[in-house]
């Protein structure tokens, strides 16, 4: 489970890097969706109980 975290930190911190040098509002928005589905994804996996679903 750690993994996919860390997969999912990694990602986030290579569109919020993308996004600071992103120039036109497209590319903006793409970035921003992709950081709201990683946002959403570490909550899911950040609740209690998460850890023993399998």
């Amino acid at each position: 489970m750690s993994t996919v975290i860390e997969n999912l930190l990694l990602r986030k911190q290579k569109l919020v890097e993308q996004l600071e040098k992103a120039s036109s509002v497209d590319d903006r928005d793409k970035i921003e969706h992709q950081l709201e589905q990683i946002n959403t994804a570490l909550d899911f996996l950040d609740r209690p109980g998460s850890k023993d679903t399998r």
